[in-house]
């Protein structure tokens, strides 16, 4: 199967067991094959360093996020006192970053939170506002969407996905691991965040190819009850604390043809042209599933309006980077020589490679499995990377 039928298999809902999986694989064999060339979102390609293909060391944007007064109403019309006194993040831009064109439409988010909820506000110029999708979640990048992405915990496993459409129509899940690390079906899509709202306004009227509209706004109301269950001993956020989390909007070529708007085809596939994939931190690759390229999002205990805070930088950014390195390497040879190596050498990295502050990574593999690290001073272990690139403190 191609990369993109196995990701078209791991994005649709089939909420199957593994067992259950086995047994219709076959039979979705061809189907995810041919629709999943219709996804905008593609695997990572090659990932470019010294002597082989890394992804760029990213450079992530962050976001204080300060406490709400009081909660929000999420009708997707704007008008709190809160939203007014926060900053918009920086605006969306092409997935790969600037060596892509920018984004022609302007996308950008603001967050709040206080002891129950996460919120998030967004808005999307767009002329022509068009959805299709009514039914809870389906795929709702199939039509124009915007979507979170949230990894409390930083592992790059067991994250959040929710995916909104110009019907306020959400696709919430919760994915065990990246598709790259986890095989058929490394996700939940029934799983629901429990007590979810979601608001949309429409700044003209939708699915109206006759006027031009000036775009839509989303309003999220996110649980951090529900949030927190994928932070080990699922403990409540509080000041200070750091979540990774990235934001994605997915922008169809359409045309209008008898009355309505309809994807524009490319004449040389057949199939509609990929969608225009924008992001507020960019993922260096055509794939938003890379949570360790996903921007910060910082919680403050100051009030909204009541004065600013900087932002930490992560102090062990460059270590757990360090790590990374070895895992897309490992990747990498595991693909060609079908088992993984002990030797820095073999995987094609060198000292270079790796910032002089640093000791050298310590890798220890078998056939099928690897374990890096990076001893500190104390040659403790600290941060350890694993061959399914999940990446924990010991």
């Amino acid at each position: 199967m191609s990369n993109q039928g196995k990701k078209f298999f791991a994005k649709c809902k089939v909420n199957k067991s593994v067992t259950e999986w086995n047994r219709y694989f076959s039979i979705l064999f061809g189907l995810g094959l041919l629709i999943g060339l219709l996804s905008c979102k593609e695997p990572p390609k090659s990932i470019s360093g010294s002597s082989m293909h890394f992804l760029p060391k990213p450079h992530p944007n962050s976001y204080v996020c300060y406490r709400a007064s009081s909660p929000i109403k999420p009708d997707g019309i704007l008008d709190e006192k809160e939203w007014s006194e926060v900053p918009w993040t920086e605006n969306f831009q092409d997935i790969f970053g600037s060596s892509k064109p920018a984004a022609h439409l302007k996308t950008h988010i603001k967050l709040l939170w206080d002891d129950t909820n996460l919120y998030v506000a967004a808005e999307l110029e767009e002329p022509h506002v068009w959805a299709t999708l009514r039914q809870r979640d389906t795929v709702m990048f199939f039509d124009n969407d915007f979507e979170m992405f949230i990894d409390p915990d930083g592992d790059t496993h067991d994250y959040y996905e929710l995916e909104v459409n110009a019907f306020g129509n959400p696709w919430d899940l919760l994915l065990l691991k990246p598709y790259r690390d986890g095989g058929p079906g490394p996700y939940v899509t029934g799983w629901d965040i429990a007590g979810l709202k979601v608001g949309v306004h429409v700044d003209g009227t939708i699915n109206n190819p006759g006027d031009k509209d000036k775009g839509w706004s989303v309003e999220l109301v996110l649980p951090l009850s529900a949030l927190r269950e994928c932070i080990p001993g699922r403990v409540m956020p509080k000041a200070g604390d750091q979540w990774r989390i990235n934001s994605y909007r997915a922008e169809w070529r359409t045309l209008i043809e008898n009355g309505k708007y309809k994807k524009e085809i490319d004449p040389k596939t057949g199939n509609s042209f990929p969608c225009y994939a924008w992001v507020w931190t960019p993922q260096g690759a055509n794939e938003i599933h890379m949570p360790e390229m996903w921007g910060y999002l910082q919680f403050s205990s100051i009030v909204a309006g009541g004065g600013t805070e900087a932002f930490v930088p992560d102090k062990d950014f460059d270590l757990k980077w360090a790590l990374r390195l070895v895992y897309y390497a490992e990747y990498e040879y595991f693909g060609k020589h079908e088992t993984y190596s002990s030797k820095l050498s073999e995987i094609g990295l060198s000292e270079s490679d790796f910032p002089k502050n640093l000791s050298l990574p310590v890798i220890s593999a078998t056939r099928t499995t690897f374990e890096c690290s990076v001893p500190d001073s104390k040659q403790k272990q600290g941060w350890i990377i694993y061959q399914d690139g999940k990446i924990i403190y010991q």
